[in-house]
């Protein structure tokens, strides 16, 4: 049984039943908005393959996002696009994604675990704790889903601005974006507040 798993289980065995994960992806890149996901797990099943996103392939991402959309409790998720960013910055726009994602579940959980340093605003116990993706099962199965899900949006996001090849770099700041950037400038979907973006 893998150190995720062992994590989870003892977190049941103190009494938080329904334990709900949350993770957030894309607080590096120049553009394109930050989303979150809360993902709620069963109880004794253990979706095969769930690590940390970072950890993973896309080919093997896709796989194990299939499997938890298969096998959660309960999935949801949440948004901050590029102008809100802006405005109070990526911080404070991940906290509001994580809490947008946690205020869509259906289920109420008895404990949420955040990864990262910072909790945002929730009517629930929560626990904030760095690296959770690399030591909770739920939070890896949301980093996941949160990663899943922002690519593919980039991907959609690429037909209506193919010059910059944002469904290869998914906006962040590779060598291929940042020429793309000083030859075509920023477009709609670009962060103006972060550095190389001006």
């Amino acid at each position: 049984m893998s150190g995720l798993v062992v994590f989870d289980d003892s977190l049941r065995d103190a009494g938080f039943r329904i334990i709900a994960g949350v993770d957030e992806a894309g607080r590096g890149p120049l553009a394109g908005p930050v989303r979150a996901a809360a993902v709620v797990l069963p109880e004794g099943e253990h979706p095969l393959g769930i690590d940390d996103s970072k950890r993973l392939s896309a080919r093997k991402r896709e796989t194990v996002f299939a499997e938890i959309l298969r096998s959660a409790v309960e999935v949801s998720v949440g948004v901050a696009w590029q102008d809100e960013i802006d405005e109070v910055n990526i911080r404070v726009a991940s906290l509001r994604a994580m809490a947008r994602a946690v205020g869509k579940l259906c289920v109420v959980p008895n404990l949420v675990l955040v990864d990262g340093k910072d909790l945002p605003g929730l009517q629930l116990p929560a626990v904030a704790l760095a690296h959770a993706d690399a030591r909770s099962e739920s939070v890896a199965a949301a980093s996941i889903v949160a990663k899943v899900v922002r690519d593919a949006l980039m991907c959609e996001l690429h037909t209506a601005y193919p010059e910059y090849g944002f469904d290869r770099h998914k906006g962040y700041p590779t060598p291929e974006h940042l020429r793309k950037l000083s030859v075509f400038g920023p477009c709609p979907l670009h962060r103006r507040s972060f550095h190389g973006v001006g």
